[in-house]
């Protein structure tokens, strides 16, 4: 039985009680068990948060940039020292497997280190100017207070993703993790107290979008909102930011199409699309929603995936054994079982999997069994919606053509997959395939030095990389006559 820990608000370096009594209860999909209470912010508490952020930019902002950049150091030092102990605490909140956990972990480092890499490589620039004695000079400034609203599937990096560049920039931030998963935030608060970070420069407030995010976007104090979640939620973010005309970046949900030429590896291509589609128990927005393969290598390529999924081993994700954990709550589970069930009442024929898992560990927790389904048409619902799951869907195509027609049938544009020996293929689909983010003949994963964006209703912006931390700065023109 783990201990249950009681978790305060995180404001200005220091555990803070918030003002209501109400705590949410933090439970471990895999098991039901519960993991900790943490307190649920009023908007009281928001504002609270916001101001102390408010007071702490002044210093942190005219800081050096290298100086900045240390604190982050500092910080990657101390993730690395509890690495294993960050990846639990991931695992038994969020329910993935420990293996997935750790690459997590590692990846959360890599984004903090390349804002902290290149803080000092945000570069304005000096013009000529309109008259004789004149300069213009094109600074790059921060904006001031951050606020970042986290989802649930990556709870440490989606974190890291803002914290990293935010800080590096010279803004100041406050952040609210997902209510389901706010325990790696709140341990990477505590890490960043032994780092030294000057108080107020990184705060934590815990609760619900409609009160607690609400306030963050609202609140005239915040500069800038960097979410990452639910398309839906999105589009209320950015309603609600439009009333301060305030800058948002949003990473929001996504339909990856997995192309599967007749040239392809087709070995290599059903091992990345298993990947791609069930890591995390497919919680990825950039999973392998929807998987197009060429006629001509249809059938080996299902053979490959039905002996692939089928060795998919389900269960606690804590055991070493285990490639797929819980989805992350009974109503996530049910979500999916209802889309594969329309489907099914669509044409779909169920291959593997389809249904809740049952008896022993599975009726503690949120389980769901691979599935793959077969016969699903490109205008059926399962291959429209963002299905969030452990569900793939194979589609046949005749040939490139109709793979890319289908594949841009989409309100998503987030990432894609393709593969194929033909360079030919490669050229056409980098410019007709819209989709911010395209891996080529490899699995899912993007990197710290990338840039992780999508178009329509894949969000707005983006993040990582030298694009992603331009963001969070602004522009000030300085006409300088001497």
């Amino acid at each position: 039985m783990t201990d249950v820990r009681n978790y305060d608000l995180f404001v200005g370096g220091e555990w803070v009680p918030a003002t209501a009594e109400e705590r949410d209860t933090i439970r471990n999909p895999a098991t039901g068990e519960t993991l900790a209470t943490v307190a649920v912010a009023s908007k009281d508490d928001v504002d609270r948060a916001l101001n102390v952020a408010q007071e702490a930019f002044g210093t942190w902002s005219r800081l050096i940039a290298t100086d900045r950049a240390d604190y982050l150091y500092k910080l990657i030092d101390l993730i690395r020292r509890d690495e294993d102990r960050l990846a639990r605490i991931i695992t038994t909140e969020n329910g993935k497997p420990l293996k997935e956990a750790k690459v997590e972990v590692n990846f959360a480092i890599q984004l903090i280190r390349f804002a902290a890499e290149n803080a000092r490589r945000l570069e304005g620039n000096i013009i000529p100017g309109s008259r004789p004695g004149e300069k213009i000079l094109i600074e790059k400034i921060p904006h001031g207070v951050v606020a970042g609203i986290s989802a649930w599937n990556f709870p440490l990096a989606l974190t890291a993703r803002k914290l990293g560049p935010a800080l590096a920039a010279g803004n100041t931030f406050v952040i609210k993790p997902h209510e389901l998963t706010p325990l790696a935030t709140l341990a990477l608060a505590e890490l960043s107290v032994e780092a030294g970070f000057p108080k107020g420069v990184f705060n934590v407030v815990t609760g619900g979008g409609a009160t607690v995010g609400n306030q963050l976007v609202t609140s005239p104090i915040t500069k800038l909102i960097t979410m990452t979640g639910s398309t839906p939620a999105g589009r209320k973010i950015m309603a609600a930011a439009s009333e301060g005309l305030k800058e948002v970046r949003l990473e929001l949900g996504g339909k990856a199409p997995f192309i599967v030429m007749d040239d392809a590896d087709i070995e290599a291509a059903a091992t990345a699309a298993v990947s791609a589609r069930f890591m995390n128990c497919g919680q990825v927005c950039t999973a392998n929603e929807r998987t197009y393969v060429h006629e001509a290598v249809y059938d080996r390529f299902l053979d490959l995936l039905r002996r692939k999924i089928a060795d998919i081993k389900v269960g606690n994700p804590l055991d070493p054994e285990t490639t797929m954990g819980p989805k992350i709550s009974k109503a996530e589970m049910e979500k999916v079982d209802g889309m594969v069930k329309r489907a099914v009442a669509q044409g779909a024929k169920v291959e593997l999997g389809g249904r809740e898992l049952t008896g022993g560990i599975y009726d503690t927790g949120n389980f769901y069994a691979p599935t793959l389904l077969t016969n699903v048409t490109n205008e059926m619902d399962i291959s429209q919606d963002e299905v969030f799951g452990p569900v793939l869907s194979l589609i046949k195509v005749q040939d490139f053509d109709e793979a890319l027609m289908m594949a841009n049938k989409s309100r998503y544009g987030l990432s894609a997959y393709m593969f194929t020996q033909d360079l030919k293929k490669v050229m056409r689909m980098s410019n007709e395939l819209n989709f911010g983010e395209i891996y080529v003949n490899r699995e899912g994963g993007e990197a710290a030095q990338g840039f992780h964006h999508g178009y329509g209703d894949s969000g707005i912006g983006g993040e990582d990389g030298q694009y992603g931390l331009e963001a969070y700065v602004d522009t000030k023109t300085i006409y300088l006559n001497y």
